[in-house]
């Protein structure tokens, strides 16, 4: 047990520099092209956008749950306005999604 306690905690170090190696290049060039392409809008608007973005990819998965085939490039597209929706979000309220991830991956455990 105590093996895999430690082997957790290097995949959680390997992931978390992972996080820090990506992320805030991804969420400063999501931050300039917002700012290049569109019009400015608050944190609402984008938090707004989140939850609708999130509620269509999780409509997809109901459909497939119930049994109806669903275009997998659908999914794929919903899951894509999801994550820019969240690099939105987080650039107009300043959250350091970086920071705020490793953050929280320290204050998680497994529940294995």
């Amino acid at each position: 047990m105590h093996n895999q306690a430690l082997e957790a905690d290097d995949h959680r170090a390997a992931l978390q520099d992972a996080i820090a190696a990506g992320v805030p290049a991804i969420q400063q060039a999501f931050d300039t092209y917002q700012r290049l392409r569109f019009i400015a809008r608050p944190s609402e608007f984008f938090a707004l956008e989140l939850c609708g973005e999130v509620g269509e990819l999780a409509n997809l998965e109901k459909k497939r749950w119930r049994g109806t085939k669903v275009d997998e490039t659908h999914v794929a597209d919903e899951a894509a306005d999801v994550f820019i929706a969240l690099m939105n979000y987080c650039n107009a309220r300043g959250i350091d999604l970086d920071s705020a991830v490793r953050a929280k991956l320290d204050r998680i455990r497994p529940t294995r």
